[in-house]
């Protein structure tokens, strides 16, 4: 394993860690398995603390894959002004020059698959582009746009809010009788910083043209999605739907015409869709498949 610091945009860093031998795939995915009372919450809302390093251990054997924590980056030092679709394609770029990855393959899952489809249409350094839990066509843009606006006012709402008494405990997401979190009832804890980066990425590309930009990309392309990916947000989060599963339903046909190989994963959600178990059956023979 190799180990590097990569300058990004705004002259921050970020660590890219570079395991394996053969073709370069770039994963915008956290290497080290999370620990402590952070992977406990990771867990109580249905996350893997160890996802990254799974998927990382999952395809070093074949490929050469380069990792970095491009999310958490984000959360540790959010950029609100200069998170647009060309800064975020310029930091994978970086990120694969520091790796000597003059051609790579790029997988991401929900927002970092729409930022692989940005990278796409921005450079013909992609040998693969995968894409998990965001359509190619038909997106959420707008949705997205609403429910990222609506954090964000939370978040700036929290901000001007007085200070809580140090005695209070903590306030955490009530648990439903299934035993999940109920999102609806979940409080914003991201700053303003934070949730200002998405609604800026979010703002750049409300007039994005999605078709004339699947017309420009020219290397092996995949989408995947859980059957039950839709989330109806309530009025306080833009009161929308965000279905990522039904455009790779309905316009399955256009998309296959158009080059790309579509899965819906039964009965998986959002959440569901991302774990390890459910990526690398797909991922892995497609990417063997492509760069042969």
């Amino acid at each position: 394993m190799t180990a590097a610091e990569v300058r990004l945009h705004d002259g921050d860093t970020i660590a890219v860690e570079v395991r394996g031998e053969g073709p370069a795939v770039l994963l915008p995915v956290n290497p080290r398995p999370v620990e402590g009372p952070q992977a406990d919450e990771m867990r109580r809302w249905g996350a893997d603390p160890a996802l990254g390093r799974t998927l990382v251990d999952g395809l070093s054997d074949a490929f050469r894959v380069v990792a970095f924590d491009y999310e958490g980056h984000l959360l540790r030092a959010p950029k609100p002004g200069t998170l647009t679709p060309d800064n975020v394609a310029a930091d994978v770029l970086a990120v694969a020059d520091a790796a000597g990855a003059g051609r790579f393959a790029y997988y991401g899952y929900s927002w970092l698959a729409l930022a692989g489809l940005q990278l796409a249409v921005r450079t013909d350094r992609l040998t693969a582009l995968a894409m998990g839990g965001y359509p190619p066509l038909g997106g959420p843009y707008a949705e997205m746009l609403k429910v990222t606006a609506a954090a964000h006012a939370a978040a700036t709402a929290n901000a001007a809010a007085p200070p809580r008494p140090r005695a209070e405990p903590p306030v955490e997401a009530p648990v439903a009788p299934s035993g999940e979190p109920d999102w609806s009832q979940a409080e914003m804890t991201l700053s303003e910083a934070q949730t200002g980066q998405f609604v800026t990425l979010y703002e750049a590309l409300r007039d994005f043209d999605e078709r004339a930009a699947l017309a420009r990309i020219g290397c092996p392309r995949l989408c995947f999605a859980g059957s039950a990916d839709e989330i109806d947000y309530e009025e306080r989060w833009g009161g929308v739907r965000v279905n990522m599963t039904g455009p790779l339903v309905d316009r399955r046909a256009e998309l296959e015409a158009l080059g790309w190989r579509v899965r819906v994963l039964d009965g998986l959600d959002h959440m569901g869709a991302m774990q390890a178990a459910a990526v690398l059956p797909i991922l892995r023979p497609w990417l063997a498949g492509e760069l042969r």
